[in-house]
C-alpha cells in the first residue's frame, strides 16, 4: 500500500511537504513526490491530508479497568491488593482486549499504549506495550511484554494498605518494600550466576546447587541486564516521592522513567543534574489529593526547558484513552511548543519507552502506524478527528 500527495510530519530530521509513504507491515518507503514511481500496490490519494506517526500513550491502564463498570469488582483489574510487593503480576493476563475504550483510543489516533497494573502496591508487576486495533487477542497486540516493572511511591501504597493495618503505612515502609525485594532479587541473581558457571566449568568438583525457584526475583531480573536492562517505572507524584524514585534506582542502577511527576516543574533544577526520562499527566483533572498540589498544565514545558526527556500520557481511565491530544494540547496552553507536544506523544514517548527503533516517527524500518488529519486541521485542535488511521499497516479508521 502506498498514500501519495499527502504532507508528512515524521517526527523526525526531516518533513515533507508533498510526500509519499509505501508500506505493508512497516515503512518501506518515505519520500518527496518527485522521486515516486508507481507501482500496481493499492494506491490512497492524502490531497489536502497531514500524515504523522501514530499517537503513543506512553503510561495508561487501558484493558485494566473496564468501561463502564470500571469501580465495581467485575472491572477492576489493575490491583491486587493482597501482598505488597507482586513483581510477578503480568499486565497480559488481565488486560481486556475487547474493551469498549481499544475504540476510543483509534477515533483519536492512539494506535500504541504502555498499559499496566495500578499503584496500590510497592511493587505492581509488569507492563505491557500493545497496539490498540488489529485481533480481539491481546497475544497479538503485543509489541513487548514485559516493557516495563511498575513501582509506586507516596500516597497510594500508603491509604491501600493503611485501610488494612498492613504495611506499609508510610513512605519509609514503601521504600523499604522496595529495596528488600530488589535485593533479593539482586542476591537470587548471584546464586543463579554461580550455578551457571559451576554448569559451565568442567574442571571443578564443587557442587552448586541450583536455586529454588522464586517468580518474583525472576520477575525482576531484567532490570539487572547488563546490556538492555527492563525499565523501571516509579509512581511518583510528590518532590520528596520523586527524590526517592531516583534514589532507589541509583543504589541499584536502575534504568528508570518517572511516572507522573506531579511535582517535577518545582524541582526541574535539580532533576536536571540526573537527566532521568518522565511521563507527565494526566494534565486534565483537578488536585484531588494532597500530592496533587501542585499539579500544573506547565510542568512538561519546564521540564522540557531544563533538559528532561518528557512524554505526555492520559493515564486512562483518570482521563479517557481518546483525549491524549488534548492532553497535549493542554501543556501547549502551558507553554510547550505544538512541535515538542506532538513529540511527547509520538518519538519521545517512544524514547521514554525505549522503542524508538520501531515506533514513534515515519521512517523507513518502523512500525507502519499513521493517523491523518485534514492539512487545515491541528490534531491538538479540541474540534479535530482524524480522518484515517493505520495500524500495522492496515486501516483501522477511515472517514
Amino acid at each position: 500500500m502506498v498514500i501519495t500527495n499527502v504532507k508528512i510530519k515524521t517526527m523526525s530530521e526531516k518533513d515533507y511537504e508533498n510526500g509519499f509513504v509505501r508500506f505493508g507491515e512497516i515503512i518501506t518507503e518515505i519520500g518527496d513526490m518527485s522521486g515516486y514511481i508507481t507501482t500496481d500496490e493499492e494506491e490512497i490519494d492524502g490531497l489536502g491530508k497531514t500524515l504523522y506517526p501514530g499517537f503513543i500513550d506512553a503510561h495508561c491502564h487501558l484493558g485494566m479497568w473496564s468501561d463502564c463498570y470500571s469501580m465495581q469488582l467485575e472491572g477492576d483489574d489493575g490491583n491486587e491488593i493482597t501482598d505488597p510487593s507482586t513483581p510477578h503480576l503480568r499486565a497480559v493476563d488481565s488486560i481486556n482486549a475487547m474493551d469498549r475504550c481499544f475504540g476510543d483510543a483509534v477515533s483519536a489516533g492512539v494506535t500504541c499504549v504502555c498499559t499496566g497494573v495500578g499503584s496500590a502496591n510497592p511493587i505492581g508487576g509488569s507492563f505491557a506495550l500493545i497496539k490498540t486495533f488489529g485481533s480481539k487477542r491481546v497475544d497479538k497486540l503485543i509489541v513487548k511484554s514485559p516493557v516495563a516493572i511498575k513501582f509506586a511511591l507516596g500516597e497510594n501504597p500508603k491509604s491501600s494498605y493503611n485501610d488494612r493495618d498492613e504495611t506499609p503505612i508510610t513512605r519509609m515502609a514503601t521504600a523499604a518494600i522496595i529495596r528488600e525485594q530488589l535485593q533479593k532479587a539482586l542476591r537470587y541473581k548471584e546464586d543463579m550466576d554461580e550455578y551457571k558457571r559451576n554448569q559451565n566449568d568442567e574442571g571443578t568438583d564443587d557442587e552448586v546447587s541450583k536455586p529454588d525457584f522464586d517468580a518474583k526475583c525472576e520477575a525482576l531480573l531484567p532490570l539487572f541486564n547488563k546490556e538492555n536492562k527492563l525499565k523501571a517505572h516509579f509512581h511518583c507524584h510528590r518532590a520528596d516521592d520523586i527524590f526517592t524514585a531516583v534514589r532507589i534506582a541509583k543504589e541499584f542502577e536502575l534504568d528508570y522513567v518517572l511516572i507522573h511527576c506531579t511535582d517535577g516543574g518545582i524541582i526541574a533544577d535539580e532533576l536536571a543534574e540526573e537527566r532521568p526520562a518522565a511521563v507527565v499527566g494526566p494534565l486534565f483533572g483537578d488536585r484531588g489529593k494532597p500530592e496533587l498540589a501542585n499539579h500544573d498544565i506547565t510542568t512538561p514545558r519546564i521540564l522540557h526547558e531544563h533538559g528532561i526527556k518528557c512524554a505526555i500520557c492520559t493515564d486512562h481511565p483518570e482521563t479517557p484513552i481518546q483525549y491524549l491530544p488534548m492532553t497535549a494540547a493542554l501543556a501547549v496552553r502551558g507553554g510547550l511548543s505544538e512541535e515538542d507536544a506532538l513529540r511527547g506523544i509520538t518519538i519521545n514517548a517512544a524514547k521514554v519507552l525505549g522503542v524508538d527503533g520501531i515506533l514513534g516517527s515515519a521512517e523507513v524500518g518502523k512500525n507502519a502506524d499513521f493517523v491523518l488529519f485534514d492539512k487545515d486541521k491541528s490534531p491538538l485542535d479540541i474540534m479535530s478527528l482524524p480522518c484515517m488511521v493505520i495500524v500495522d499497516g492496515k486501516i483501522a479508521l477511515k472517514k
